[in-house]
């Protein structure tokens, strides 16, 4: 069978993938990692893992941010103003990756 047994093909629909066409555009700056940790204790060990991972990371030529939950409302409780939920929601746009839960508030 050849190509033109099938009329209902169209050969300009069968190119090669174009190998630079499907790669992400390079980033003009570091990775951007989002740390978040649970705990609102000062003395955390999930806190202090956090800031360890951010020294590593930043060693490792990453750009880190440590979101801090204090003042986050608790789900239901909040609006999607409230000032803690927005600093939270451009944190997570910001960052490319992150470690930790994502959080309720961010459903909103």
């Amino acid at each position: 069978m050849t190509a033109a047994d099938l009329p209902n093909l169209d050969r300009k629909s069968f190119l090669l993938p174009d190998e630079n066409a499907l790669r992400a555009p390079f980033p003009d700056h570091k990775p951007r990692i989002l740390l978040l940790y649970g705990s609102l204790r000062e003395r955390s060990y999930s806190r202090f893992l956090t800031l360890e991972a951010q020294q590593l990371l930043d060693a490792m030529g990453a750009e880190t941010r440590v979101f801090h939950a204090d003042g986050l409302p608790l789900p239901d409780h909040g609006t999607p103003d409230h000032p803690k939920v927005q600093e939270l929601r451009e944190a997570m746009l910001w960052s490319e990756g992150r470690s930790g839960q994502v959080l309720n508030a961010m459903a909103r």
